[in-house]
């Protein structure tokens, strides 16, 4: 019997000291535009091949701000994306970046004209770049790039704020959620062109959706969502994800299967301070994002498919304030954090 206690507790020793190399083993590599940390450093894309794309800003106070998109080659260049003629490019969205960048490295994004107006553009694997607007839009905002080249979004006109999908050969579809009286927002697309997002009631509370490629459109909330559901990615499977509001405004994470059925999770440690914010997830399931803890602190997390945590995840030197935003189908993962001077600059977790 002794023997066998012994045994156990040298496997449990073993096994604690095999995660310890495994979380050691993982490997943090920061980055900045050129010239040094930027104003804002907002990473929203990664694919397979680790290209990151995203928006940094320029310009501060009393300077006004100047917004430019980027991307991040998998050997660490760094190009700066400002469209001809654009006064400023914005590449993701906020607490939900979308999927702004394809498998071949296709990104798409906004940039602003000379007269403050926001359009959409597409940017190719070879960095050949192209305009482009909803009919009637006067305010386009792409937020999703699928492998086929397909690219979904939203934009404003007269009537409100509507979704788009646009097909590889630039023709346009415009739809709105049955119940969306307060505008529709799509945010992601797979490969079999199915499109999740957000649409808003009457009462302007947001409300998930998922659109089949046959154009149906199935809206839903997570039963616990009562001040709102926002999904923010969807994968190859069809799994969808995002977070909702509770009644106390906290926020949660959720995970709505393919079949519909909802699973609603929190990191261990996250508290009533914010809650959870879902960025990303991957083809095999693994979702990534960000959580506050009873000091209101923010670290990032990595949801397996099996719903095990690994959390928190900060960068070095990072006094509790790390964003991660999206992660690819290697488990790589990219976000924003801010130094111990307040700096803010962009990082990659590669495990």
């Amino acid at each position: 019997m002794k023997t066998k206690i012994l045994r156990n507790i040298f496997l449990s020793v073993g096994v604690l000291f095999a995660s310890a190399r495994l979380l050691s083993a993982d490997t943090f590599v920061t980055f900045d535009p050129p010239g040094g940390p930027a104003r804002d450093m907002l990473p929203s894309g990664i694919n397979p091949a680790g290209a990151i794309t995203g928006t940094y800003v320029t310009g501060f106070y009393p300077n006004p701000p100047v917004f430019h998109a980027f991307l991040r080659e998998p050997d660490g260049t760094f190009a700066t994306i400002d469209p001809p003629g654009s006064t400023g490019a914005w590449i993701g969205g906020f607490l939900y970046p979308g999927q702004p960048i394809n498998p071949a490295g296709a990104i798409t994004g906004t940039y602003f004209d000379a007269s403050g107006v926001r359009h959409g553009f597409l940017r190719s694997a070879k960095g050949i770049v192209t305009s482009f607007d909803p009919p009637g839009s006067t305010f386009t905002a792409p937020e999703g790039i699928n492998a086929a080249g397909a690219t979904t979004g939203f934009y404003f006109d007269a009537s409100g704020t509507h979704a788009f999908l646009r097909a590889p050969d630039g023709t346009f579809t415009t739809f709105d959620a049955p119940d969306g009286v307060g505008g529709t927002v799509a945010q992601g697309i797979n490969p079999a062109g199915t499109i999740v997002g957000e649409y808003f009631d009457a009462n302007f509370f947001n409300h998930g959706f998922v659109r089949g490629s046959d154009g149906t459109i199935t809206e839903f909330d997570v039963p616990e969502g009562v001040n709102g559901t926002e999904p923010s990615g969807i994968n190859a499977a069809g799994a969808i994800t995002g977070f909702y509001y509770d009644a106390n405004f906290v926020t949660h994470g959720f995970l709505r299967a393919k079949d519909g059925a909802i699973t609603t999770f929190d990191p261990p440690g996250s508290t009533g301070c914010f809650g959870t914010v879902v960025g990303g997830i991957n083809p095999g399931g693994a979702i990534t994002g960000t959580y506050y803890d009873v000091n209101c602190f923010n670290h990032g997390f990595v949801r397996a498919k099996d719903g095990i945590f690994i959390a928190p995840i900060d960068v070095p030197g990072s006094p509790g304030a790390t964003f991660a935003a999206v992660i690819n189908p290697a488990g790589v993962i990219t976000g924003e954090y801010f130094d111990a001077g307040g700096a803010e600059h962009g990082f990659l977790r590669i495990p």
